[in-house]
């Protein structure tokens, strides 16, 4: 017989975060729920699969045991329970009893049986960072993931660990990210992997602001993320990445700098007329010391200057306004330089100051002639 109570706060967000890798709809029951269990310590998991997320919440348990219960009803329970201890009593007959102040609840679990192990990750290599950096760093990546299933690969981030840092790549046929961080202590040698995106997304959403450290384990075919009591376990995507290294042009001959805020604003404005149906380039125009943009829709016709610092020459080329938007969002800095070479070749947007540590790549859309 299970028995154990626990605050209601902490099991609500322990709900929160294991749902998030819950099947939504599957074959198998028992992946709609989540498997408590009660040991030494009280665990709550949530597994789709694809990835697992598992968490421990501290308990007082009186009776041990593993029960699964749907996410949905537990998680609305939980959450309209009232601000107070949440006692939770399983019998042999997963007959699931919950109090909580004045509040009662009946309801009926899953065997443990039918719910599948999560993988158990060797630990080949691990490094660790503070989750405030590995949450930046994977914001300012994963807006470039593919979502195109023809090269899975591309749908992940791929991490390279070295003696020089971390650094994380993405990139989906139109634009490529690179972020870079120093690492205090490199354990084991260098490695590399790719981890799918969905996942880096959940990984993101557990990560706090703060610096307390998580880990990332790489085993053979899964990788770990370790932040605080959560872990979560997603299977490493096969095939080659993209050789970013050799993919992006640095001698550029065009270099202008960017106030980051000023020139996102003046690609919002001429953004106005495009829409999913009416699309259309950003043509962009680089002047001495400012850059003139315009788009043409049947919506009509938008212009704007922005100004900037440096000579493109009266280069004119065009973008995809979100591409070129995203890139200037998740830039962590206030200036940018642009580098720039031809109207049909890549952008390079990179901080002004400080290290590199990040680098985003843009293809341009070919513009028809004088419109």
């Amino acid at each position: 017989m299970i028995k154990f109570s626990c605050e209601k706060v902490l099991l609500q967000s322990a709900i929160a975060v294991t749902s998030r890798a819950v099947a939504q709809k599957s074959s198998i029951p028992a992946l709609e729920g989540l498997l408590l269990r009660a040991d030494q310590e009280l665990t709550v998991s949530g597994y789709n699969m694809q990835t697992g997320i598992r968490t421990r919440v501290s308990a007082d348990i009186t009776g041990t045991g593993e029960i699964v219960l749907n996410a949905r009803l537990f998680g609305d329970i939980i959450r309209r329970m009232p601000d107070d201890i949440v006692t939770f009593t399983a019998d042999d007959r997963l007959m699931v009893h919950l109090s909580c102040g004045d509040a009662d609840f009946d309801i009926l679990g899953l065997s443990a049986k039918d719910y599948p192990d999560l993988p158990e990750v060797e630990d080949e290599y691990s490094v660790s960072l503070q989750q405030k950096t590995l949450r930046a760093m994977i914001e300012e990546v994963s807006f470039a993931v593919s979502t195109n299933e023809s090269r899975p690969v591309h749908t992940g981030a791929l991490f390279e660990i070295a003696d020089t840092g971390l650094t994380m790549v993405a990139v989906d046929g139109f634009r490529l990210a690179v972020r870079r961080e120093p690492l205090e202590k490199l354990e084991g040698g260098a490695f590399s992997f790719v981890a799918p995106g969905a996942a880096l997304n959940e990984v993101k959403s557990i990560c706090g602001d703060v610096e307390d450290l998580a880990a990332v384990t790489l085993g053979k075919r899964h990788i770990l993320f370790t932040v605080g009591e959560t872990e979560l376990i997603c299977r490493r995507l096969e095939g080659e990445f993209l050789d970013y290294k050799n993919a992006i042009p640095r001698k550029n001959p065009i270099s202008v700098v960017a106030n980051t805020k000023e020139l996102i604003s003046s690609i919002d404005r001429v953004s106005v007329v495009i829409s999913d149906k009416l699309k259309s380039p950003v043509r962009c125009l680089f002047q001495h010391d400012r850059v003139m943009l315009s788009a043409k829709t049947g919506n009509g016709e938008a212009k704007d200057i922005c100004r900037i610092a440096g000579d493109g020459t009266d280069l004119e080329i065009g973008f995809n306004n979100r591409y070129l938007m995203e890139a200037l969002r998740y830039a962590p800095a206030e200036e940018v330089r642009i580098e720039l070479n031809t109207g049909v070749s890549p952008a390079i947007i990179v901080p002004t100051e400080g290290e590199e540590n990040f680098l985003y790549m843009v293809l341009p859309v070919r513009l028809k002639s004088a419109e």
